[in-house]
């Protein structure tokens, strides 16, 4: 239930709770004398609308206690909320990612409009390490807060930020069973199951497809090697600008346990092998010609190309849309360039 003191809202003034997504209506209520009571309850504990008469809606995270609102409607942006430890920690929350979130976006901005390489340079410095201290204080806030609503909020949040869906995991697992267990706790985890696919430290997949010949390949058949599993199409003009890239880095290591598996988003034949006969693409190409619908891509989620995917001898994926040097770089690592 919330009670309610608001100086200067009119008689009659409505009072509602509303989802924050598509702004549904939870519950009700009509100011008297200032005053306002809305009774009803939530499935758990969560971000809403509170809406106070014609002023600008503010967020409430509520949860099935005694909760007080009170202040001003001069000053509605600063209304006090009592009872819910759930909006306390979402107070928390924006007193501390707020500012950091503001700043990372103005730098982003000033990256995006940077006119030189090393002005740019520059500032990506400067944005990594905003990222690297969003990075630590969401993994405190999850760890002094495991048992609030708010933490899966956070990591939702700040998932396109950080982007890593095994630390993700990490974070997750932290939160206390009923939160992990709730509606929001498994959305995240199909949120975070979702995006595990094709991440570094996960296993890759299998799939099967047929060569240029018509023969099956499964990539497991290749489990023992380093292989690139490497998205791209005959159609594909950055996807070609980067084979060169892809047949030196395979001239360079595939003597050392390397090689690499092509899965063409292709959906004439004609082409993709006409394509890999001109781009010198000498390792095994498989595709079930079903353009963005082909298979494997679907299976990990590809939704542009060129994209790939580096797995090592024991089938675990160690890298990721790994391009021009940034490939043969990765693979000196892994192989040694001597």
């Amino acid at each position: 239930m919330i009670n309610g003191h608001v100086s200067g809202l009119t008689n009659g003034a409505v009072v509602k709770i509303s989802t924050v997504q598509g702004d549904s209506l939870i519950a009700k209520s009509k100011v008297k004398d200032g005053y306002f009571t809305i009774k009803g309850a939530i499935a758990e504990p969560g971000l809403y609308w509170l809406t106070l008469g014609t002023e600008q809606p503010q967020h409430i995270f509520l949860e099935n206690t005694d909760i007080k609102v009170s202040g001003d409607k001069k000053d509605i942006k600063n209304i006090k909320i009592e009872g819910s430890q759930s909006n306390n920690d979402f107070n928390d929350f924006k007193q501390t990612f707020n500012p950091l979130v503001g700043e990372l976006n103005a730098v982003a901005a000033q990256v995006n409009q940077a006119q030189s390489d090393d002005k740019r340079a520059e500032l990506m410095k400067g944005y990594d390490s905003l990222t690297h201290i969003i990075n630590t204080e969401v993994e405190k806030f999850v760890a002094e807060k495991h048992s609030s609503f708010v933490s899966p909020f956070l990591l939702f949040i700040t998932a396109q930020i950080l982007d890593d869906p095994m630390v993700m995991q990490h974070r997750f697992d932290m939160l206390d069973a009923n939160v992990r267990n709730s509606n929001v706790g498994k959305s995240l985890a199909d949120f975070i199951a979702y995006n595990k696919v094709g991440a570094i430290g996960t296993d890759a997949l299998d799939f099967t497809q047929n060569d240029v010949n018509g023969k099956p390949v499964s990539l497991s058949s290749l489990r023992g090697k380093y292989v690139l599993v490497d998205f791209w199409a005959s159609w594909c003009k950055p996807c070609r600008m980067e084979n060169p890239n892809v047949v030196k880095a395979y001239q360079k290591f595939s003597n050392k346990n390397f090689t690499v598996l092509g899965v063409s988003l292709d959906q004439q034949k004609e082409n993709w092998v006409k394509a890999i006969e001109n781009d010198k693409l000498a390792w095994t190409q498989v595709s079930d010609l079903q353009f963005w619908n082909n298979s494997a891509a679907v299976l990990y989620h590809v939704q542009g190309i060129p994209q790939n995917f580096l797995i090592d001898p024991n089938g675990k994926i160690v890298g990721r849309n790994l391009r021009g040097e940034a490939l043969e770089a990765k693979l000196c690592d892994l192989l040694g360039c001597q």
